[in-house]
């Protein structure tokens, strides 16, 4: 059956988008000096013999992916592309999926990976000016020392305070009038939350935050940009692919820009890893056009977003993935039906007088599948009714009966990493 003409002219203009020329290079450099994608290329019957020629999107999209767990097994730097002598420093993953990647970075990487934050930071609207309060964690992790390294290449003010001690955070906020704010969004809530009941309100300096780490929904983002009076923004990025940067919202919210000067990205259906058309949800893929140290084809990030063709209005030319949805391997399985932690997001948006913090717990009784999902109320509301609301637009959004328990504002925990979700005690 034919396709319909929409998404055969969006097939298309993705097509023409794909950097062939830069795709090509990578390859014949993997095909020199990686032992691991050698063998994949010769298995997928790739040869190096016209390395003058472009690759098409057909011939890329034939090669294998590239698993994590493949990341992981034998020797850390197994898929090194260069000599040790050439890498200058390696990270962690936080290994909460299972055994830490490690990632090795040559000088050209961590100047790469440098510059597209600084890029992150130019289109929130942070400038020289700024005083930068970064409190994602320095070490192995990526975040701490990349969001430092994007506002040094900027030339703003760098503020490392790490995470943690919340008062020692207000205290520093408060004296060095803060003007940008980095962190996780669980984070970022914990402390407007903390200035907005020490009343600090009127000695916060903030007017930009900008959050990532994890996935958060429209009414998180809400909540803090009200308590803080500020604009934030959603970035994104990975260990596996350089850490955070990789990709910011513009001022007009409407998906991140991602470099793909750096990157290429395409979106796959997360069971049968075929392509999936522009516009349609599916798991995220990247390939590392430039990245000297540890370059991946293909990698599976199990991000669930999409493309966004359009020409975003704030006429970058760069392209846009939409805000992440879940992880392929967040999902949950509650009696036949797949849900994943974005639609809750979604639901919740939609229920006035409820916030954005909730938890999921699943249990089964008597062979069937049973989910509470508890949710605080706002602090000020005068609606009434909200779990059976709740209940009620479950049934219709999602297709299940689930038990909704609304509580108290502040009764969930806050974090300052990334806050747990589900419970499953099946």
């Amino acid at each position: 059956m034919a396709l319909p003409a929409e998404i055969v002219e969006k097939r298309q203009g993705f097509t023409r988008q794909f950097p062939g020329r830069k795709a090509a290079d990578l390859l014949n450099r993997m095909y020199s000096n990686s032992s691991f994608y050698r063998q994949n290329l010769i298995n997928s019957g790739f040869r190096p013999e016209r390395p003058e020629l472009d690759i098409s999107y057909e011939e890329f999209t034939q090669l294998p992916f590239t698993e994590k767990h493949e990341l992981r097994e034998g020797d850390p730097l197994a898929m090194l592309a260069v000599s040790e002598e050439d890498v200058v420093r390696i990270h962690s993953s936080s290994g909460t999926t299972g055994k830490p990647v490690v990632i090795p970075y040559t000088q050209g990487d961590v100047n790469d990976w440098a510059e597209m934050m600084k890029r992150c930071y130019e289109m929130a609207g942070v400038t020289k000016k700024d005083r930068v309060h970064i409190t994602p964690g320095y070490g192995l992790w990526t975040a701490g020392i990349g969001f430092q390294a994007g506002v040094e290449r900027l030339g703003a003010m760098a503020i490392p305070m790490g995470p943690g001690n919340t008062e020692k955070q207000l205290e520093m906020m408060v004296d060095l009038k803060s003007s940008v704010l980095i962190g996780t969004s669980s984070y970022g809530l914990l402390l407007a939350e903390e200035i907005n009941r020490q009343g600090l309100t009127e000695q916060i300096h903030l007017k930009i935050g900008i959050f990532g780490s994890e996935r958060w929904g429209e009414k998180m983002r809400l909540r803090i940009e009200q308590l803080l009076n500020i604009e934030s923004f959603d970035i994104y990025g990975l260990t596996e692919i350089y850490g955070p940067g990789i990709g910011l919202d513009c001022r007009y919210h409407q998906g991140m820009h991602y470099w793909s000067d750096y990157l290429f990205m395409e979106i796959i259906d997360p069971v049968t890893g075929d392509s999936v058309p522009p516009g349609e949800l599916g798991e995220l893929v990247i390939t590392t056009l430039t990245k000297e140290a540890m370059p991946l084809i293909r990698y599976r990030t199990r991000d669930l977003t999409r493309l966004i063709l359009e020409p975003c209005p704030c006429g970058s030319p760069h392209p846009r993935l939409d805000r992440i949805m879940g992880r392929s391997d967040d999902m949950i399985k509650v009696k036949g039906i797949n849900i994943y932690p974005g639609q809750i997001d979604t639901i919740l948006k939609e229920v006035q007088g409820l916030s954005s913090e909730y938890q999921v717990y699943l249990s089964r009784k008597d062979g069937r599948d049973i989910m509470m999902l508890k949710v605080e109320k706002e602090k000020v509301t005068s609606a009434c009714n909200l779990d059976k609301k709740l209940e009620n637009l479950f049934k219709s959004k999602i297709g299940i009966q689930i038990t909704a328990q609304v509580v108290e504002y502040g009764i969930l925990p806050r974090s300052e990493k990334k806050t747990k979700r589900i419970y499953d005690e099946r």
